[in-house]
């Protein structure tokens, strides 16, 4: 992209009255680049069946062409139609518990369903047919925020037997992996196979949320190839996932259909704005095509399906968090919405312009970002990222655990966000990877949340990347069972041993915390462990720490083992915050990741990448209410937002809720 694109979600068919024209004077105003549109309205295009009106969107999209304003067009069958569900009611999602959706809500329908898909494709036709043309759309979103919406009707269940043949080929293969046997329920053909609804066998479960994995990948795989039939050269394809890492969806999966990711982050404002869960968002975007991508819905003002957590952001933390995301690798950042919605379940969901439709104190920090994005887009687009840290997710097993859960209060995505959180606030930047992740030697260091359900190969790969000079962190439960979610029967930590250095028969859950003996970390306080121990008898491992406690004290809680050309370190239990980033210090301190930015203050985060120009780019943001200083270690560079040199070793001064992009020279 020759520049960053900047502007909001727009609905002029939500407005209570006729106000395209002020609309777009303002947005002009205001520096905006770019809206998104048509994603929420199937009635507006198809208000009965089979009859199609344009008239509408077509005067839109030519006021927008006419002020130079680009758009991304969405296919609008994330909401269906009254009249498709009055005629077509077994499309609603059937729950696991033989609930129905009703109508009323979006996304309740079964996404495979082909009386649902029918219309879809009717629809996404007729819309790409009449504005395959217009010069004013540069892209196309594929629904919105897409999930299976817990939907296992009987569609579903078909699919997932036709899903279960093809990989396994017989049901001899698959009461084998799923041991079946257990309370004799072995089945002899595919027509026995019983529906998900009552099931409680783990490697069951694990699988059929793979395939359920599966068909959201296939719907929108389906939706872009629709449209790739009419895009234009230039034009892309795109697809918003909601925040966050996701164990509903394959998120890597679905970015092999699209020519770039789009996602839609939200997150905690005034004095608890610190940016982290934003960055997890933005870092799994950039991840999944390991590219840059596009923010297409964030906070503009206040969030809420009702109106108990109004909390506007103060001063300077709009602009801000636009570039804390163009720091991560975005290339666009577009709010939802433009205008406040003055009726539906959203209307405290606020956009840059309150409920009076007047420009505000939003609005003026909103144009303060858009003029300084026309002066200083073109440096800032395309960012280039390069991490030597990566984090493994693995949905597989954050089900594996959710339906064998050793704690009420941890489980799988907590440890992922707690080790993420660490990273973060060492200022360390990441990649997201997966199992599926090839290159694990681009990458010094690799911190892997408990690895529960894997395949000997992923098991394998991993050593492999330790040995050949990685240094690995592994928590525990990793490589308990193989891929389909069974128990492996060989000594624990199956594949891993050789390369943790250790090996265990036994574990034990704990009601109280435990203190590691002697603080070897210096956590003071913090220094505690709690909820799982696994009993680790050490090979070749060395013991970092053990637990303070008469019969407990005998077993490490956290190990390291030198091999090959690189290490593996293994916690054993649960480490509270503070441990936990000390713990991951001494990995980075290992791995030779050591820099400056280890010593700013605690409020000062830092994101560094290469400009569009091929220097390299330091962006400093102040998390706090009150002015903070810090050494600038870097080359001399100048602020891209006020122009001022800034040197080697001065000190910088960032005033609250404030950001400085210092270009190298």
């Amino acid at each position: 992209m020759p520049t960053v694109l900047y502007g909001a979600a727009y609905y002029q068919e939500y407005m209570p009255s006729d106000r395209l024209d002020k609309d777009i004077e303002l947005m002009k105003q205001s520096g905006l680049t770019v809206v998104r549109l048509g994603e929420s309205t199937w009635t507006s295009w198809e208000p009965k069946e089979g009859q199609f009106e344009f008239a509408w969107m077509d005067r839109i999209l030519d006021a927008l062409h006419k002020a130079g304003i680009k758009v991304i067009m969405g296919t609008p069958t994330y909401s269906i139609p009254p009249w498709l569900h009055a005629k077509h009611p077994e499309i609603m999602a059937v729950h696991l518990d033989g609930s129905t959706s009703t109508y009323g809500i979006r996304q309740n329908m079964d996404i495979s369903h082909p009386a649902y898909r029918f219309y879809c494709e009717r629809v996404i036709r007729q819309i790409m047919a009449h504005y395959k043309d217009h010069p004013s759309i540069i892209g196309y979103q594929v629904d919105n925020e897409t999930s299976y919406y817990q939907s296992a009707g009987p569609v579903v269940q078909k699919g997932f037997v036709d899903y279960l043949k093809k990989k396994f080929g017989s049901t001899q293969e698959l009461n084998k992996v799923w041991g079946l046997v257990y309370w004799g329920q072995l089945v002899q053909g595919w027509d026995e196979l019983p529906a998900r609804d009552g099931i409680l066998n783990p490697g069951y479960k694990v699988e059929f949320e793979r395939f359920q994995r599966t068909r959201v990948t296939d719907f929108l795989d389906w939706q872009a190839r629709i449209v790739n039939e009419y895009k234009r050269p230039g034009q892309f394809v795109t697809q918003d996932f909601s925040g966050g890492v996701h164990t509903d969806i394959d998120q890597w999966a679905i970015a092999r259909s699209l020519d770039i990711a789009s996602t839609n982050p939200y997150y905690s404002v005034q004095d608890e704005l610190d940016f982290q869960t934003a960055t997890l968002t933005d870092d799994v975007a950039r991840s999944v095509k390991d590219a840059n991508f596009l923010v297409t819905e964030t906070n503009a003002q206040t969030i809420g399906w009702d109106s108990k957590g109004q909390f506007p952001p103060y001063d300077g933390q709009l602009r801000m968090n636009v570039y804390g995301h163009l720091a991560d690798g975005a290339n666009m950042v577009e709010y939802w919405h433009w205008h406040s919605l003055h009726y539906g379940q959203e209307t405290y969901w606020k956009g840059v312009l309150s409920h009076d439709l007047q420009p505000n104190r939003i609005f003026k920090e909103f144009s303060q970002v858009g003029h300084e994005l026309q002066k200083i887009g073109p440096k800032l687009v395309n960012l280039k990222k390069t991490q030597d840290v990566a984090i493994l997710f693995s949905a597989d097993s954050y089900h594996g655990i959710r339906y064998m859960p050793f704690s009420d209060k941890h489980d799988y995505m907590s440890l992922l966000q707690q080790l993420h959180k660490t990273l973060y606030r060492l200022n360390v930047g990441v990649d997201i990877i997966t199992p599926e992740t090839k290159d694990l030697q681009r990458y010094k260091v690799i911190v892997v949340p408990p690895l529960y359900v894997a395949s000997d190969t992923v098991l394998n790969r991993l050593a492999e990347y330790a040995k050949n000079g990685g240094h690995l962190l592994l928590t525990f439960k990793s490589g308990f069972t193989d891929e389909y979610d069974t128990v492996r029967p060989v000594m624990a930590p199956g594949p891993l041993r050789e390369a943790a250095g250790f090996h265990y028969q036994e574990f034990s859950s704990l009601k109280q915390t435990l203190a590691l003996k002697g603080d070897p970390f210096k956590a003071g306080e913090q220094n505690q462990v709690s909820t799982w121990i696994e009993m680790i008898e050490l090979d070749t491992a060395k013991a970092l720490a053990y637990y303070d406690h008469p019969f407990f004290s005998r077993y490490p809680a956290i190990t390291r083992n030198e091999f090959g050309r690189g290490s593996v370190t293994f916690e054993g239990t649960v480490l509270s915050d503070e441990l936990q980033m000390r713990v991951v210090d001494t990995v980075l301190k290992q791995a030779g990741l050591d820099g400056p930015d280890r010593q700013l203050p605690a409020a000062i985060h830092v994101k560094h990448g290469t400009g569009n120009s091929g220097h390299a780019m330091h962006y400093y943001f102040n998390y706090s209410g009150s002015p903070q200083s810090f050494a600038y270690p870097y080359s001399g560079a100048v602020d891209l937002l006020t122009g001022k040199p800034v040197a080697k070793a001065q000190s910088v001064t960032l005033p609250a809720w404030d950001v400085i992009i210092a270009e190298e020279r």
